[in-house]
């Protein structure tokens, strides 16, 4: 008995991407897929598993979103809403979404020491900010650094 072969529709409500994503996946080779005689692409539903056994293995993150003022509460919450979509587009799983309101030049906010705790402990694999001065004004570089040897 051979396999079944899903339409692009199936495919992308499956995996939750767009018919354009899919696509893209299917011409760099991330995806297999069978052309049809009439030019159609077909998805063997074997593939569409693979990718979300993938997904089950998938980077930890947090998102990291901070603001000045408690007057820019809506662009904080835009920035969250931003961070979610941009690691949803990557595969990762957010395990913590992390709020700070205060300045970047304060060392003592409590979200950036929580992340920090994080970090250290190894629950998350990646930080994800919308801008390096969201973490701190100065000397983000270091953070950089800091961030990559320990994840």
């Amino acid at each position: 008995m051979s396999e079944k072969l899903l339409r692009p529709r199936e495919v992308c409500e499956r995996l939750g991407v767009s018919y354009s994503t899919l696509r893209r996946w299917i011409e760099a080779g991330y995806i297999k897929a069978i052309r049809t005689v009439g030019g159609k692409h077909r998805v063997p539903e074997s593939e569409v598993r693979r990718i979300l056994e993938s997904r089950a293995k998938e980077t930890r993150a947090i998102a990291y979103a901070r603001v000045s003022s408690s007057d820019q509460r809506e662009d904080l919450e835009r920035q969250v809403r931003y961070l979610l979509e941009y690691c949803a587009s990557k595969g990762y799983r957010v395990v913590e979404t992390i709020t700070d309101v205060g300045s970047g030049l304060k060392t003592d906010r409590r979200g950036s020491k929580k992340l920090f705790d994080l970090v250290v402990s190894k629950q998350v694999e990646v930080v994800v900010i919308t801008y390096g001065d969201r973490l701190t004004r100065f000397g983000f570089e270091y953070l950089e650094y800091f961030f990559n040897q320990h994840g």
